[in-house]
């Protein structure tokens, strides 16, 4: 066989199964042919434009753009820090956006509560501040209720946490909830309270490592127990801002024994005393220690002892008098008091009295150390009103107190003094106390020290003013005292201090003026109580009223002609009628202070009102005897001559001016008195010479006119008047009477009407026509002089001012023609004045002579002037 054949074939069969396929560089390698195909092929879809910005369009967004429901959520976020921001964010979004927050408060408030009790310090400081910054400011004006109901159990629940911080700061937020809504301190929160409170200063061991907290939750101890109803009138002792009602009210002390449903609190404050106590004590040694004292340690001593006074008043006022038996004195059981508390002060805290400064401390920490003393002398003298303590310990806590009456304790720095004076304001209110105890040897000893404090204090300080109210407090038991025994030498001491304390009082009012109106006010009532007790009591009675000569300048002095009005004027209403009763009181109203009252009641600035008052109260003394008959009528006298009505004579009383109508108004309550005293006889003899002495002075027509209508009110038909009487008033009354029609023509104008015109000129005419019914030799005196008038007017020398000369004439012409013709009106006069046929002829007859003797040059119109008159005469003689 061929062997070639074979090889062949095998050669053929090999090249199959590895076949070598060759590619061109730069192209692409196909993919396997076991490869899955992932390849998503797809249509695009268009939305609409959709973003977190477009869907909070509208919305109220803080600066990084959260709305307040993401913040609320964030607020529960495990991450302190990011519920840390979401408070910061909260804060800033309402205040971005106020409205925002009144929507939403409530709900905003049940979130953020959830976060008192919060582990992290930070979180917790920053809803403290988002409460009180935003939240509670905003609320305050809302549902207070709903507000508290939702915050307090979270608070109580904080209380009781495990971690201190956490503890601490609920009293915090409980602090803050009480200093904007102090109504929400209620029974039924009360107790709880307290409870919370023992219970932190049983463990206070920690807390004095940081007495800042322990700062901070015994001021709000403080302030939950001045919301107590019996300590609302210390509250008011310690507003800054009522200067004037808390001393007004410093001293009042009837107080509901129980009140508001807190009485069953009671053994909760008295389980208090011990606690806090203790806690004070253990801050002794600690001030000894150190070379200062440290101002958080004094912060806390000082609320300690601030709370324990609260709670004593308390305990005196608030025992509910069914379930203790009231002492001699009105208040609790003293066995209560011994047991529960006297006990503890008198073998712990009294004993350390006083704390004294050792040497090493500064000034500002021995005024620290007084201001302690201060209040532990309060305790003591508080518990002292209920209970008896131990003589040689009420000795030095008097001896204590005579100290810082003269001042031993004052510093001389600004700051020392204002310490001084502050702390021992709130002891004074205790002196009229321990004086109603019955007088001791200690009492001249104290009053000589109040006394001296009383005169160095500076007018309308708080000092001032409290010595003010403790003088009113004092007046009761003084009294009584200098009724039972007016020779003993402790009540002559006891006569001489009140003579100090009186004398004081005008030049304090004048040195007041009337920049310090509320002290003044106080200074006017205690004047005015010491007026009504020196109606019961002989010894005051001669006090009391020489200071009326004190008080001239108070009122109004006269030097060398130059007016000089006193405070009085300036003052408020209030303070002005206090002033005015005060006046009753005096047993005699000498003429100076009358004159000084008198003046005031001339000055345009004296409201109408208060002028009425005194010119009321004046003649109630005169009515009691206090004012003689002769001081009296010459006040009247002044008032009616010398009140000013408006410059231009008679043309207020058409204008109705007000000053004018308030002469008119005063001269008929005057008229009225006068007719009240009796025999008008004696009286027309005390003011006759009087006013006619000053008729021919020539005063304004409206002062006339009163002073003619007083003369009237007191005389009779026929006149009691005296021949030289009747003879000035004929010579003067025809000027009145003329003065008064040209002033008030009798045509009417945009002014006033005929009707008006016509009672203002009856007003004003009608005392002559009473005095003419009474007296015909009077009317026929005036009407020679109206006669007389006529001829002078035209006799007078013609001048270069002719013209003025003819008017002069004319207008005496018109008013003598008006004058008889309004008298010929008269029902009373008509009968009259036909007797004086021939007086009012001759008249006639001068008018007539002027219209034709040529001695005036006069105009046509000026002519038919003159002959109007002479006809509207001539139907007078029919």
């Amino acid at each position: 066989m061929p062997r070639s054949k074979a090889n062949k074939n095998s050669k053929k069969q090999k090249g199959i199964d590895f076949k070598k396929i060759r590619r061109k560089v730069g192209r692409k390698l196909p993919p396997p042919k076991n490869t899955t195909d992932t390849e998503i092929k797809s249509k695009a879809i268009v939305l609409p434009e959709q973003s977190l910005a477009a869907e909070k369009a509208g919305l109220a967004v803080n600066k990084k753009g959260l709305t307040l429901k993401e913040l609320l959520q964030q607020t529960s976020h495990h991450n302190p820090k990011v519920r840390r921001d979401a408070l910061i964010g909260i804060k800033d979004l309402f205040t971005r956006y106020p409205a925002e927050q009144k929507l939403h408060k409530y709900a905003a408030v049940e979130k953020l509560r959830e976060r008192i009790g919060d582990d992290d310090k930070v979180v917790r400081k920053s809803l403290y501040d988002l409460f009180k910054v935003v939240i509670l400011p905003c609320c305050k004006e809302d549902n207070q209720e709903l507000i508290v109901s939702l915050l307090v159990p979270y608070i109580f629940n904080a209380m009781t946490h495990l971690v201190v911080d956490v503890r601490m700061m609920a009293f915090d937020f409980l602090d803050l909830i009480l200093e904007f809504y102090p109504p929400s301190f209620s029974p039924s929160y009360a107790e709880k309270i307290f409870q919370n409170y023992e219970d932190i200063l049983v463990r206070n061991q920690y807390y004095l490592q940081d007495k800042g907290k322990l700062k901070d939750a015994l001021a709000g101890l403080v302030r939950c127990l001045s919301l107590l109803p019996w300590n609302k009138e210390e509250t008011d002792l310690h507003n800054k801002d009522a200067t004037g009602q808390r001393v007004l009210h410093a001293f009042e002390v009837d107080v509901s024994m129980s009140s508001n449903g807190f009485s069953y609190i009671i053994k909760n404050l008295k389980d208090l005393v011990p606690v806090l106590i203790n806690s004070f004590l253990e801050f002794i040694p600690l001030v000894h220690a150190m070379e200062s004292l440290e101002g958080k340690s004094f912060g806390c001593m000082i609320s300690i002892l601030h709370s324990i006074y609260l709670i004593v008043r308390s305990i005196a006022y608030g025992t509910d008098k069914d379930s203790e038996s009231p002492s001699s004195q009105g208040g609790p059981d003293a066995a209560v008091w011994d047991v529960n508390i006297s006990s503890t002060f008198l073998k712990k805290l009294f004993p350390r009295f006083p704390l004294n400064p050792v040497d090493h401390l500064s000034e500002k920490d021995c005024d620290r150390l007084f201001d302690l003393n201060m209040i532990v002398a309060k305790i003591f003298f508080e518990l002292n009103e209920w209970t008896s303590l131990p003589p040689n310990l009420l000795e030095t806590f008097l001896e204590f107190f005579e100290n810082a009456l003269l001042g031993k304790f004052c510093r001389a720095t600004q700051s020392g003094k204002a310490v001084w004076e502050e702390c021992l304001v709130q002891l004074l209110s205790f002196i009229p106390k321990f004086l109603s105890r019955g007088a001791s040897s200690w009492t001249s000893r104290l009053l000589q020290a109040f006394t001296q404090t009383f005169r160095e204090s500076k007018p309308g300080s708080l000092m001032k003013l409290a010595c003010v109210s403790a003088i009113e407090d004092m007046l009761t038991p003084i009294e009584s005292m200098l009724s039972i025994e007016t020779s003993n030498p402790e009540n002559l001491e006891l006569q001489d201090a009140l003579l100090a304390w009186i004398r004081e009082l005008p030049l304090l009012l004048i040195q007041l003026g009337d920049k310090h109106p509320t002290c003044s006010q106080v200074v006017l009532r205690l004047q005015l109580r010491i007026g009504q007790c020196s109606l019961l009591n002989s010894s005051l009675v001669c006090m009391y009223d020489n200071t009326q000569y004190s008080l001239l300048d108070f009122y109004c002095t006269c030097q060398g002609g130059q007016i000089c009005y006193g405070p009085f004027l300036r003052l408020p209403r209030e303070s002005q009628e206090l002033s005015l009763c005060s006046l009753y009181y005096f047993s005699y109203l000498d003429l100076p202070i009358l004159k000084s009252i008198a003046c005031c009641c001339l000055s345009a600035d004296l409201d109408p009102y208060v002028l009425f008052r005194i010119i009321e109260v004046l003649h109630s003394a005169y009515r009691d005897g206090h004012i003689k008959i002769a001081d009296y009528l010459s006040v009247f006298i002044t008032l009616v001559l010398r009140f000013k009505v408006s410059p231009e004579i008679g043309s207020a009383g058409f204008k109705s001016d007000p000053l004018c109508q308030t002469l008119k108004s005063m001269t008929t309550v005057l008229c009225s008195y006068m007719a009240q005293m009796g025999d008008n006889s004696l009286v027309l003899q005390i003011v006759e010479k009087v006013v006619i002495d000053q008729i021919p002075q020539m005063p304004s027509l409206d002062n006339s006119c009163s002073l003619l209508r007083m003369l009237v009110t007191v005389d009779s038909k026929p006149t009691r008047l005296s021949e030289q009487s009747i003879i000035i008033l004929g010579q003067h009354l025809s000027e009145y009477l003329m003065d008064a029609v040209q002033c008030i023509p009798e045509d009417g104008d945009e002014q006033g009407t005929p009707s008006i015109q016509l009672s203002t000129q009856h007003y004003y005419l009608l005392p002559c026509f009473f005095l003419f019914d009474r007296c015909h030799k009077l009317m026929n005196l005036v009407l020679k002089r109206m006669g007389s008038a006529i001829t002078e007017s035209s006799l007078s020398p013609i001048s270069d001012k002719c013209t003025q000369h003819t008017r002069n004439c004319l207008d005496r012409v018109n008013a003598v023609t008006s004058v008889l013709f309004l008298m010929h009106k008269d029902a009373k006069l008509q009968p009259i004045m036909s007797l004086f046929k021939e007086d009012i002829d001759n008249v006639i007859h001068k008018v007539f002579s002027l219209k034709t003797s040529g001695r005036i040059s006069t105009t046509i119109e000026e002519r038919h002037e003159i002959q109007c008159a002479f006809e509207r005469l001539k139907i007078l003689t029919g």
